[in-house]
């Protein structure tokens, strides 16, 4: 695979994960000598258009793909456009792999979800469950859609000998995301939400219960897992890259972590009209550590307070 030096591109790459995987090839030495690193954002190229994502291939003639790309929002957003999040990811996962095949690109490495696993499920959930059972219901058009990429990567390998592979993270967050309130990751916009009751003197409205348990991750560990993948996984079949079973937490003991690192000493009111999601998504990172026993994980207290500091640095541009 490294007869000549890699040429990644990488889709989505002004995203939460494609900044992270940008900032460990350029200030982590992950990137290697004569290697190029190309990032994409949708300013490039709309790859829901085959004729601007070949385009953009041509232009860059990879050998190497990292496919984050996706249309993506939080969870009241997915429950209004179950439609608009599955025909767009269908197009741009489609766009992006067969390009990929035309045009001869070694590896391509995508991003799936934790939410593609069956609602009704036995936990912990592993990589061979994901076609068990119907999705949840909240976000079943972007779950469909990323389940597909499963099936076209074996159905490539099959048909052509493709190596292209998928890796399945939880709950992220960091530096760079999107920290919209309405529309944002749970842990972002809380972030977000928390800070401006703290500017403001006013209570912070969580919604849902807080009873929810997830297994959150930080951006720049995915980061450094993702190139481990492109590099060194060699199966068709997904990895779920996660932090352990134990230590996932609830809403509430997040939301507290986060009230911790804003100095937030105000009340803290939980909107049980509000929809829950799923309860919990427990998942087994066993195949991860039977590759990388090794690997540290950034604390989830202190990786918190790192992307609380980031969001006030650049509060402008990050709450919008």
């Amino acid at each position: 695979m490294e007869a000549r030096p890699m040429r990644v591109l990488v889709t989505g790459g002004s995203g939460l994960l494609g900044k992270a995987i940008e900032h460990v090839v350029g200030l982590e030495g992950g990137k290697l000598e004569g290697e190029q690193w190309i990032f994409l954002s949708s300013k490039d190229a709309n790859l829901t258009d085959a004729g601007q994502t070949r385009a953009v291939f041509e232009k860059y003639r990879p050998t190497h793909v990292i496919h984050l790309a996706a249309k993506v929002g939080g969870l009241y957003l997915h429950m209004r456009e179950n439609l608009h999040f599955l025909r767009d990811n269908l197009k741009i996962n489609d766009n992006v792999l067969q390009t990929a095949h035309e045009m001869g690109v070694t590896k391509v490495v995508s991003c799936l979800s934790s939410c593609i696993f069956p609602d009704k499920t036995t936990y912990p959930i592993n990589e061979t469950m994901i076609h068990d059972g119907p999705p949840h219901d909240s976000n079943f058009g972007y779950s469909h859609a990323k389940r597909m990429i499963d099936v076209q990567n074996r159905a490539y390998f099959q048909q052509y000998g493709h190596h292209y592979t998928a890796v399945i993270p939880t709950n992220v967050f960091g530096p760079c995301d999107n920290f919209n309130t309405e529309n944002g990751h749970v842990l972002s916009a809380l972030i977000n939400k928390t800070y401006t009751a703290q500017k403001e003197g006013t209570p912070l409205t969580v919604c849902g219960s807080g009873a929810p348990r997830r297994q959150f991750v930080y951006s720049l560990d995915l980061g450094r897992l993702i190139i481990w993948a492109l590099r060194e996984y060699e199966e068709i079949s997904p990895i779920i890259l996660s932090v352990g079973e134990d230590d996932e937490v609830s809403i509430t003991e997040a939301v507290d972590m986060i009230a911790e690192a804003l100095n937030f000493e105000g009340q803290i009111n939980y909107d049980t009209n509000m929809s829950d999601g799923q309860m919990k998504k427990t998942a087994s990172n066993a195949k991860l550590r039977s590759y990388r026993p090794d690997f540290t994980f950034t604390p989830l207290k202190e990786a918190i307070k790192m992307t609380c500091d980031w969001f006030i640095t650049n509060y402008d541009i990050a709450r919008t």
